[in-house]
C-alpha cells in the first residue's frame, strides 16, 4: 500500500541517475536495507542540500508506492560525520563498514542490532581517526558475524566441544578446532584466537590491538565463515 514512510537511515551508498536524480541505498533500524530515489539531489538548488551523502545519519520522510523504490521528500541530518572525509583512512574504513552491512544484510528485514553497530562505527571513525585500522574493521565484522547469527564458536572445539589444544579455525564447523578434530581447518595461532575473543567481548572503542599474523587469520576466519555458510565475500578488511 502506498503512503508515506517515516524512518531514521544511514546513507550506505549514492549513485548516479539521470541528469540530476540519485537512487540511495539505505539501511533503517525498522526495515533493513532499502533503496530510494532522491529527486533533483544533485541541483544547486536542490532542498536535500548535502544531508544525502554516503556515510551519513538522517531521518527520512519517504513515499511509498507501488514500485521497488520509494521516493524521498523530506530529509533531516541527525550526524553528518563530516570528519570522516578529511582523512583517506577513516574515508576508506566507513566505506568497507557500509558495505560489509549492505552485502551480509541485504534484505529489508529488520535489524536494530546492526543499524545501531554500523551508527557507532560511523560515529567512533569520525572523532577517532586513530580507530581506523584493520583491527577494528575485522572487530565490526566480528560483531555483524554475530548479528547474522554465524558466530563463531571459539570457547570451545567446534566440533567435539573440548577447551583444550585449540589449535585450527573450521569454517565448516563454524569455529576453532582442537588438534583431534582439525581436519579441513587452517591453523591459527593462540593470538588469534586471544584478539578474536578479545574483540567480540569488548566494544568497539575498545577494540585489542593485534599482530599482524593474528589479524591475518582472523580476515580469513571471517571471510571464509562467510563464504562456506552466506555464499558471499567481502573487500578486504585494510588497503593491500
Amino acid at each position: 500500500m502506498s503512503g508515506p514512510l517515516k524512518t531514521d537511515a544511514i546513507v550506505l551508498r549514492s549513485l548516479r541517475y539521470g541528469e540530476a536524480d540519485r537512487i540511495l541505498h539505505l539501511y533503517t533500524p525498522g526495515r533493513g536495507r532499502i533503496a530510494a530515489i532522491a529527486k533533483g539531489v544533485r541541483r544547486t538548488r536542490s532542498r536535500f542540500g548535502g544531508r544525502l551523502e554516503p556515510y551519513t545519519r538522517v531521518r527520512l520522510i519517504c513515499h511509498e508506492g507501488r514500485g521497488e523504490l520509494l521516493t524521498v521528500t523530506a530529509a533531516e541530518t541527525l550526524d553528518a560525520h563530516a570528519r570522516l572525509r578529511d582523512q583517506a583512512a577513516t574515508l576508506d574504513s566507513a566505506a568497507r563498514a557500509c558495505d560489509a552491512v549492505a552485502r551480509v544484510f541485504e534484505t529489508e528485514e529488520p535489524h536494530p542490532a546492526v543499524y545501531n553497530l554500523l551508527a557507532n562505527e560511523l560515529a567512533l571513525l569520525a572523532v577517532d581517526a586513530t580507530k581506523a585500522s584493520h583491527a577494528n574493521t575485522l572487530a565490526f565484522r566480528l560483531k555483524l558475524l554475530v548479528a547474522a547469527g554465524l558466530a563463531p564458536s571459539l570457547g570451545a572445539c567446534a566440533s567435539c566441544g573440548s577447551p583444550e589444544h585449540l589449535v585450527g579455525y573450521s569454517p565448516q564447523a563454524g569455529g576453532v578446532v582442537c588438534n583431534a578434530c582439525e581436519a579441513a581447518s587452517f591453523p591459527i595461532a593462540p593470538e588469534t584466537y586471544e584478539f578474536m575473543t578479545a574483540a567480540l567481548a569488548s566494544s568497539l572503542a575498545q577494540t585489542p590491538v593485534a599482530t599482524p599474523r593474528a589479524l591475518r587469520e582472523a580476515e580469513r576466519a571471517i571471510g571464509e565463515t562467510l563464504e562456506h555458510h552466506a555464499h558471499l565475500r567481502l573487500r578486504p578488511a585494510a588497503l593491500r
